[in-house]
């Protein structure tokens, strides 16, 4: 009896552990792997799977195919460092610090404190535009290569010898400009762009070699996604792709800028050719890492996981996205700073520095008022105050602002706009019409595109600025 009962747990002990291996092995039960692509400066419908078949983007198109796409994914700021500030720390602009471009974050918990906690590896492959590294300590970080191109064979040796689970972050520098001007689009008609008002806009003489970029980008992820194949990682792992920002809309917070593409491929957790139309955002994407890592809820975050999403759970995640805009320390920098905040259809926006408010802006230096006056100036046409049916125009082509049908929806995003303001700590609140403290691009400077009047070159101390946390 004694023998029998020793046989029947050693074969049930032997089938648990070939049962656990077997799942581990395929993945089901194993900490999941996850792979981030971020392309650099791509309009959300720029891919030929979003309507745009002047372009090649094969690559995409099937991570679309294969899994689930987000129809309303943004970022909360329009520009390179805000919104990887925003992924990697799961906090908005304001919050994490970094609120305008080449800023350094706070002291803040990043995706490397989280995922170390849950015994991963974290590698960002590419573009870094992220500081100060005292914040974000990667387990590796492998630079792009002299031909912008991501180092895809360091990552590969990277997970030959990885001994635990990893997120790898290609953080690629394409489409982003510079643009060749020898590329396979001169000449062809590059003319598609639902956002445009008039159908027979003038091409910019930069979108060949834009198109060009984002040839190049497909070429590069498809390497990618054949390597990760090679390496049996693909098809255990959730892959994740997204642009930082549309071009179109850079440094605003109109939808050609703020709205951004974004798939996830999870074979046998994600349905394939499945499409979610809730509201989500890029700071979001760190706690749906963090739960589908089996970590905890993070409540100091501003970021909520959508994995229910990705479970097929058709649940609503946020009422509301919101976004910003402070135009300074950026290459044509100017003092117009912009807040935005969209429900599933209506959107509203409020221009802090335009021309029908500025004079309530001015104080007593002069040299901060005349730049002021500068930046409503530069956007003279732009309203203090706009309001758009998401639904019938998205592209925010009529502002129905003063048309006294939606007051009550003006004035219910007004105030939840000016909520979220006071929740984020948003400068705007506090201060009237604060300057920036520039870190490369001074408003007093000359430079190729910054051209300020020559009484006002050097002007501005370091009193006028608002103070900062760097």
């Amino acid at each position: 009896m004694t023998f029998i009962k020793f046989s029947y747990t050693f074969i049930f002990h032997a089938l648990l552990c070939s049962f656990l291996i077997q799942a581990q092995e395929s993945g089901v039960y194993s900490t999941p792997n996850i792979i981030i692509y971020l392309a650099d400066d791509q309009n959300a419908w720029d891919y030929q799977i979003h309507g745009n078949d002047q372009v090649e983007t094969s690559h995409y198109d099937r991570l679309v195919r294969e899994g689930m796409s987000f129809s309303n994914a943004y970022t909360a700021q329009a520009i390179c460092a805000p919104t990887r500030s925003q992924l990697f720390t799961g906090l908005f602009p304001v919050r994490n610090g970094c609120m305008a471009n080449h800023l350094p974050v706070k002291k803040v918990k990043d995706i490397n404190d989280y995922f170390s906690d849950l015994g991963y590896e974290v590698i960002l492959a590419g573009k870094g535009h992220i500081k100060p590294f005292s914040v974000f300590n990667w387990t590796h970080f492998y630079h792009t290569d002299e031909n912008r191109l991501l180092p895809i064979k360091k990552v590969r040796k990277y997970i030959q010898n990885a001994t635990k689970p990893f997120c790898i972050i290609f953080a690629s520098d394409l489409p982003h400009g510079p643009y060749p001007k020898q590329n396979n689009y001169t000449n062809k008609l590059l003319d598609y762009d639902p956002s445009a008002r008039n159908s027979k806009q003038n091409v910019s003489r930069t979108k060949s070699g834009y198109y060009q970029n984002i040839e190049d980008d497909n070429t590069q992820l498809g390497r990618v996604l054949r390597m990760l194949k090679s390496e049996d990682v693909l098809d255990k792992a959730l892959f994740m792709y997204m642009s930082d920002h549309g071009v179109k809309g850079k440094w605003s917070v109109r939808e050609t800028g703020i709205k951004i593409p974004m798939v996830v491929r999870w074979p046998g957790k994600v349905a394939p050719q499945t499409q979610s139309d809730r509201l989500v955002t890029i700071a979001d994407v760190l706690p749906t890492l963090i739960d589908t890592a089996g970590g905890d809820y993070i409540d100091e975050i501003d970021g909520r996981s959508f994995l229910s999403l990705l479970s097929g759970d058709d649940i609503q995640i946020r009422d509301y996205v919101y976004a910003i805009s402070t135009r300074q320390n950026i290459q044509k920098c100017e003092i117009f700073p912009s807040r935005s905040v969209r429900g599933m259809r209506y959107k509203y926006i409020r221009n802090f520095n335009a021309m029908e408010v500025m004079e309530k802006n001015l104080g007593d230096n002069p040299a901060v008022n005349a730049f002021i006056k500068n930046g409503a100036q530069a956007h003279k046409h732009v309203p203090f105050e706009e309001l758009y049916d998401l639904k019938k125009d998205p592209y925010e082509h009529r502002n129905l602002v003063n048309n006294t049908k939606y007051n009550d929806i003006k004035q219910q995003l007004a105030k939840e706009l000016l909520r979220w303001m006071t929740e984020q700590g948003d400068f705007l609140i506090t201060h009237t019409m604060p300057l920036i403290k520039p870190t490369l691009h001074p408003l007093d400077r000359t430079s190729k595109w910054n051209k300020p009047d020559k009484k006002l070159l050097g002007t501005l101390k370091d009193e006028d600025y608002m103070e900062v946390h760097y």
